[in-house]
């Protein structure tokens, strides 16, 4: 049931394995490799993308990724992304790490979100209840070369520029400041202690005092709305949102196909007991990856019910559950959610994850790039009752959320906000990757700038055509989708 190594009392210990040796190359080695690098793979080589001739089918790939899915709400997947080519891309990751598989790799790797687009970063409460502003969603994250994440990130605030049909010159201004948010950040990091990297974080009530300056009334206006809804966007709020008291219970409240607890999800009773002792189960078996003091904290919320959530846009169709804990009365409640972790989108195409279980991927991968994570955050393996083994990871539903409204984004704000992603993205590289080598690599000047601009924008272009793809696909009737959910 679980992947945690226990350590079990022996009659006689066992002989430690010696670990592996540590190469610590100094500044000017890794400075070295960086250029390098540059000699190797130029900079200016990745503004280019030309798709080859056996590009692999769009629609094809998120068939494939359906298969493994629940079947039911695949074609909610579908619907969600065509609302629009942004909307596709936010579900598209599978699609472009298979293109980006075949540009320029410069072979200076970091920890990667895998699915870097601008609206995976966001508001988050630390457990010292400050808000940061971090990187989010960790369902693809694996080592690889730091510039796939830099050019979906890139790719994503060109898709969502032209959603807000701005000039092709307001979009490449953004997409330039985000790269020059990353390449600046990267320098700056190249140049502290560890410790530092290690202790840095955007504080969001520096971030607006640092900002408040560049940005017009409406903008600081809508800013400040966003940070105050970030507070009130707790785990108490998930529950009054989600449950109510029912004969002196709080339950779960049903909005299929949305939320759907897992007695009407199953009407035969005994089924509906075995998904909720198989999930019981899990829950319990996941508190051993957690820090002891947080698994004392989690032993004193009874577990009362569950749920399966449609949640996202690229995940919808994987399995999601949301757990309601009970503490010490009806008012002390707390929701977890437990979601499927399925292989990388990046596995196929980089070197594969070192760790068993998929949870536990999202989980170091998660607590590599993340200045703090949630308190709850854990993994664990289930059994379900089609005696299909499937990992998940745990966390909070909510706990101070907040996101940037890009539907409303003008283009001045949405530069602003691609700046501060771009130098996030950077802090959550260099606490895993080289981050001399990968400064050098950069340099000062703008040429990888103007390079990631112009892949941006090529991009954009090639997932308009896929967004095309997709619905030429369901209006022939080959792919299903329920829009509206």
């Amino acid at each position: 049931m679980t992947d945690v190594t226990e350590t079990r009392a022996t009659g006689a210990p066992h002989a430690a394995k010696t670990p592996p040796k540590i190469d610590h190359p100094s500044a000017a080695e890794r400075q070295a490799a960086g250029k390098a690098a540059r000699a190797k793979v130029p900079r200016a080589s990745h503004a280019t993308f030309d798709p080859p001739a056996d590009r692999p089918d769009p629609v094809g790939l998120l068939e494939r990724q359906a298969t493994t899915r629940v079947p039911e709400l695949v074609p909610i997947r579908y619907g969600r992304m065509l609302v629009s080519p942004f909307a596709f891309y936010r579900g598209a990751a599978l699609i472009m790490a298979s293109d980006l598989n075949t540009t320029p790799r410069t072979g200076l790797a970091a920890q990667l979100c895998g699915d870097a687009h601008a609206s995976n970063f966001g508001v988050f409460g630390t457990p010292e209840r400050n808000l940061v502003f971090d990187v989010n969603d960790f369902d693809e994250t694996l080592p690889g070369p730091f510039e796939w994440d830099v050019k979906r990130l890139a790719a994503s605030l060109a898709v969502a520029g032209r959603d807000r049909q701005f000039s092709g010159r307001d979009r490449r201004k953004v997409v330039l400041d985000c790269v020059r948010g990353y390449r600046e950040g990267m320098r700056e990091f190249a140049g502290v202690r560890n410790l530092d990297v290690w202790y840095s974080q955007v504080d969001v009530n520096r971030l607006t005092t640092d900002l408040g300056p560049q940005l017009d009334p409406s903008q600081r206006k809508r800013a400040e709305a966003t940070l105050a809804k970030a507070r009130t966007k707790d785990s108490m709020q998930a529950v009054d949102k989600l449950t109510a008291v029912v004969d002196g219970r709080r339950r779960i409240v049903s909005d299929p196909p949305l939320v759907v607890p897992v007695d009407e999800l199953f009407p035969e009773s005994e089924r509906a007991r075995g998904i909720a002792e198989e999930l019981h189960l899990l829950v319990r078996a996941y508190r051993r990856t957690l820090e002891v003091d947080r698994r004392h904290l989690l032993e004193t919320f009874e577990m009362v019910d569950m749920a399966r959530k449609v949640v996202g846009v690229g995940s919808v169709g994987t399995r999601a559950w949301i757990v309601l804990l009970i503490g010490k009365d009806l008012d002390d409640s707390l929701l977890l959610q437990a979601k499927e972790a399925e292989a990388s989108v990046l596995e196929e195409f980089v070197k594969r994850s070192e760790y068993p279980n998929h949870g536990q991927r999202v989980v170091a991968g998660q607590r590599l790039m993340q200045a703090s994570s949630d308190i709850f955050l854990g993994w664990q393996r289930a059994t379900g009752l089609d005696e299909v083994d499937r990992d998940f990871y745990i966390r909070q539903l909510r706990d101070w959320k907040g996101s940037f409204e890009l539907e409303k984004a003008l283009p001045s704000g949405l530069a602003i906000y691609g700046r501060v992603c771009g130098w996030t993205l950077a802090r959550a590289h260099a606490r895993s990757g080289d981050r001399i080598a990968i400064a050098t690599y950069l340099g000062r000047s703008t040429v990888f700038d103007e390079a990631i601009a112009d892949f941006a924008e090529t991009y954009a272009d090639q997932n308009e055509k896929d967004y095309e793809a997709l619905q030429r696909a369901v209006a022939d009737g080959r792919l299903v989708a329920k829009t509206g959910l």
